[in-house]
């Protein structure tokens, strides 16, 4: 594996600036296309969905400093340190939204070999994470309705993605569950959720 620190930080963060900006587009001309059929007249806006958690920035804040004293809060965007890997959450409340990211390496000396493994991870053992491609680098990524979220499952997705990194190369597994019927029998690292659950909730 790729010594995640030897991204360069500058060109990692306008990677980052450019997926969220462009993700954000292309949800809002999606939410845009639903919302006027054909002839032009506008739907009637349709009634919120009953939410899972309860998931806010705010809270997000907490967990995360709870995680990392040191960790760095841009307004709804964190950076912050897990296992010394750098760790990414961009938010976007306005539609709804929050990702995880942790770059893994640049992809111009990926082969078709490593592709079809992480395309099978992606499958059994990457589980709610998942191995992805844009501007040029792989990452380890975790995309989520943000108010859905509960303090749990949002600090086992920063395990998942963490996991899924530093297993690269190697067993390709996230850590929480290996899903029957694929091609991975990787070794489950269950010991790192463990301990960010443990120090990620108020006691």
């Amino acid at each position: 594996m790729i010594k995640l620190r030897s991204l360069h930080p500058l060109f990692i963060v306008v990677s980052l600036i450019v997926l969220a900006v462009v993700a954000t587009l292309h949800y809002a001309r999606a939410q845009d296309s639903e919302d006027k059929p054909e002839g032009g007249e506008t739907k009637p806006p349709a009634s919120k969905p009953v939410q899972e958690g309860t998931m806010t920035v705010d809270q997000i804040d907490r967990i995360v400093k709870r995680l990392d004293g040191k960790a760095q809060r841009t307004n709804n965007n964190w950076q912050l340190t897990v296992e010394k890997v750098p760790v990414v959450i961009v938010t976007d409340e306005t539609h709804d939204r929050m990702r995880i990211l942790v770059a893994v390496r640049k992809t111009e000396d990926l082969n078709p070999e490593e592709l079809q493994r992480m395309m099978q991870a992606n499958f059994d053992s990457a589980l709610d994470s998942r191995y992805a491609i844009a501007n040029k680098i792989l990452w380890s990524t975790y995309i989520h309705p943000l108010k859905a979220l509960h303090d749990r499952q949002f600090i086992a997705a920063i395990g998942q993605t963490v996991n899924l990194a530093l297993t690269y190369g190697s067993s390709y597994s996230s850590g929480l569950l290996l899903y029957g019927g694929g091609d991975s029998k990787g070794i489950i690292q269950r010991q790192l959720i463990d301990r960010l659950l443990k120090k990620g909730q108020p006691i």
